[in-house]
């Protein structure tokens, strides 16, 4: 059974929390008829950017299965992605490690928010933001909404683009520094990372204020000294 005002469905005996267009569907009654979800990606890796997507889905040609990215398998994930950057209006940035190191993850994250609804082809009417802050650069009306890419449909397009993104550019830097294991962990600190970081040391994508990156680095320190 399907409950689509409450974004629900039944399995097994068992209620499944899915997302919906409710929250897009009263901030358009609003007025508000350009609602983007705005999600990012990849605040806890030792390694890569942070990444962040604004989606406006078309209430006419919502792809089917979307949810929040971390419940979908990456085949799933690829696929959604391609139909998305085929029928919403996308927009994908980035705030770069150095970035990371000079404010903090939060802020970057943030940056990486602002520049992605920046980008979208027409601008948004409202913002439907994963998390609990909005941005300080945010200057459009805005919610945010706790766990939003598994409730709001347009956050949960935000969070499959600005995943699939990261994990490819991920895989590509994975090829220039082998190692670390990237391809698989997508710079988040599993054994192999670790690891690889004690056997070859820092590179240029990891980031310097990040503990065990920072450790390394005084400890390298140490011993020249």
């Amino acid at each position: 059974m399907t409950c689509d005002a409450g974004g629900c469905l039944f399995t097994g005996g068992m209620t499944v929390a899915k997302p919906s267009f409710e929250f897009e569907f009263a901030a358009q009654q609003r007025g508000f008829l350009r609602v983007a979800g705005v999600d990012e990606v990849g605040r806890g890796p030792l390694a890569g950017p942070v990444v962040a997507a604004a989606a406006v889905l078309d209430p006419e040609n919502i792809p089917d299965g979307l949810n929040d990215s971390k419940k979908l398998s990456a085949k799933r994930r690829d696929a959604l992605y391609g139909e998305l950057l085929e029928v919403a209006d996308v927009s994908i940035a980035s705030a770069s490690v150095e970035e990371i190191d000079e404010y903090n993850i939060l802020r970057a994250s943030h940056i990486a928010m602002e520049r992605a609804v920046a980008g979208l082809t027409s601008p948004a009417d409202y913002l439907l933001i994963d998390g609990t802050m909005i941005p300080r650069g945010m200057n459009l009306p805005s919610a945010t909404l706790v766990k939003g890419d598994g409730r709001s449909l347009s956050i949960a397009a935000a969070s499959i683009v600005a995943k699939v993104w990261r994990d490819r550019l991920m895989v590509d830097l994975a090829q220039q520094h082998p190692g670390y294991g990237w391809d698989r962990n997508a710079g988040y600190p599993t054994k192999e990372h670790k690891a690889g970081l004690k056997s070859h040391g820092v590179t240029p994508h990891h980031r310097r204020s990040f503990a065990p990156v920072h450790n390394i680095l005084y400890q390298a320190k140490n011993v020249t000294n």
